[in-house]
């Protein structure tokens, strides 16, 4: 059974790569706001950058979508998700 597009859910990203100091985290809140989710960029001790966000399925794909299509300030190399209905 798949959710619906306008269903909430909510959305806890790992990104790997050389995504600290580089912008990452402003774009990444520029896109969450871009998108109407709520949510927050935090560098992690150990270079990540996790990702926090909670809206329409729809909306949360597209930001998931943005973090690996390589558009992103600097360059991810990996992105951990673990999605889940709100």
């Amino acid at each position: 059974m798949t959710t619906a597009p306008d269903a909430p859910v909510a959305l806890r990203a790992v990104v790997h790569g050389r995504v600290q100091g580089v912008g990452f985290r402003w774009a990444t809140r520029e896109r969450l706001a871009a998108l109407g989710l709520d949510g927050a960029a935090t560098n992690r001790p150990d270079g990540t950058v996790e990702v926090v966000a909670t809206g329409p399925r729809g909306a949360v794909d597209r930001l998931v979508a943005w973090l690996r299509e390589g558009t992103t300030p600097g360059h991810v190399t990996r992105v951990d998700v673990d999605a889940g209905a709100g």
